[in-house]
């Protein structure tokens, strides 16, 4: 059999397999339903990681399971091509934390018990993103059992973080996990995706004294000749400049494939004062900054402290204890801060080119090529120079909702389109 005849024949055994054992996704995505993962609290992914090892195990990759966080861990194995040599590589990569579960009792059924109705499966994580690590796991099981040998390498990385700011992808990547291209199976509706990044970061006003509540009349009255102030009632000074700063950036700065103004300051979180009987002697306000794939971490916070400290020197009480800034993080639980880098998307890739051929082959249509408003992992691999697009099953609508749902169909074609790409991909030559 020729080459050409030999790949569309493994090609169509591999696509009538998924649709004659979908039984297997589904005890697949119940299985991963049934852990509770939910991030926060987080702590309680070691059970579920075990489990994705052991699959990945059994589809003969070379797995390993390491701590993260107590009670966290992470997962990445690789299936060894045939002639990985000399052909390219692919790195699936998806997070098997969970959104916390803020409104329990708006759900109509279990949301760690997987639930068909017709279509519609409902269950916690579902959309975002057990369906799509569902999918890839089903995928690897089809492969092993269809004896199909690929030239190239695979890997997968199932990591936990996500949805907390820790940065499980970061940890595998800074040790050294690479490929030739990376898909993100996140949360995405079959859309091809890139995001802006996002940095958190806390700003503080802090008095040089601490004061008693009964000192407030002589910071007040007329002839006081108390020169102090609360800061807690300061802390709208920076507000106000950012605001100002948020508008002139919506004005100024603009990326293909965003709405303008998508690059935004949100002020999230507010602390300050030691209590009622004392002049609030700090404030800290905890912020969410968005910014363009063609901006960096540095620059937009170096605008950020240029136009807060103005409006501090501007205010003749702020002018002599200025705010001070503190960015990022590798935690919102731990350290209450986090980064994601952005992702562009480059159209012109072989690896994109190649996916949009799988895509429309079993949809019929080119896929949506945008920019996400929000942020996943997939910044992590344009961070350490790895092509990447983020690409998977779920609305985001469903993600973190109650009653989350997915569509049984999407993870059928979802995981058509990722076989056919993985036989494509890891067939081409380096």
């Amino acid at each position: 059999m020729k080459g050409y005849e030999a790949m569309t024949d493994i090609r169509q055994r591999l696509q009538r397999a998924i649709d004659e054992q979908k039984s297997s996704l589904l005890a697949i995505l119940q299985q991963l339903v049934a852990f509770q993962t939910v991030s926060p609290p987080a702590r309680n992914t070691a059970d579920i990681q075990a489990y994705v090892k052991q699959q990945m195990e059994q589809a003969g990759f070379a797995a390993k399971q390491q701590p993260f966080y107590e009670q966290d861990a992470l997962v990445s194995g690789k299936l060894t091509g045939a002639d990985a040599i000399n052909h390219r590589s692919l790195l699936l990569n998806g997070h098997v934390d969970v959104a916390a579960l803020t409104d329990l009792d708006k759900w109509a059924t279990d949301p760690f018990q997987l639930v068909q109705q017709d279509d519609q499966l409902y269950g916690r994580g579902v959309s975002d993103m057990k369906g799509a690590v569902a999918c890839f796991l089903y995928l690897f099981q089809l492969l092993k059992q269809l004896d199909i040998h690929l030239p190239g390498d695979l890997l997968f990385q199932s990591v936990v973080g996500e949805e907390a700011g820790e940065a499980g992808t970061k940890t595998l990547l800074a040790q050294g996990e690479t490929a030739d291209f990376a898909v993100v199976g996140d949360t995405s509706n079959l859309a091809f995706q890139g995001q802006g990044g996002v940095v958190t970061g806390w700003i503080t006003l802090k008095s040089p004294h601490t004061y008693h509540d009964g000192n407030r009349v002589n910071m007040m009255r007329a002839g006081g000749g108390l020169k102090a102030a609360s800061m807690v009632e300061k802390m709208p000074v920076v507000i106000e400049a950012l605001q100002k700063l948020e508008h002139y950036w919506a004005v100024t700065k603009q990326y293909p494939g965003f709405p303008a103004g998508t690059n935004t300051i949100n002020p999230a979180y507010i602390e300050g004062g030691i209590h009622p009987a004392f002049v609030a002697n700090e404030c800290r306000l905890w912020i969410t900054v968005h910014f363009y794939p063609d901006e960096t971490i540095d620059g937009v916070t170096h605008e950020i402290e240029a136009a807060v400290t103005a409006a501090a020197k501007a205010d003749p009480w702020l002018k002599d204890m200025l705010p001070t800034f503190s960015w990022g993080g590798d935690s919102m639980l731990v350290d209450k801060g986090e980064i994601f880098p952005p992702l562009a998307i480059d159209k012109t890739l072989p690896a994109v080119l190649l996916l949009k051929q799988s895509h429309q082959r079993q949809l019929g249509v080119q896929p949506a090529i945008n920019m996400s408003t929000s942020v996943s992992d997939g910044g992590w691999f344009d961070f350490y120079h790895i092509p990447a697009v983020t690409y998977g099953p779920g609305e985001m609508e469903q993600a973190h909702s109650d009653n989350e749902m997915v569509r049984m169909s999407q993870l059928l074609d979802y995981t058509k389109i990722i076989a056919d790409f993985v036989l494509n991909w890891c067939a081409q030559p380096k």
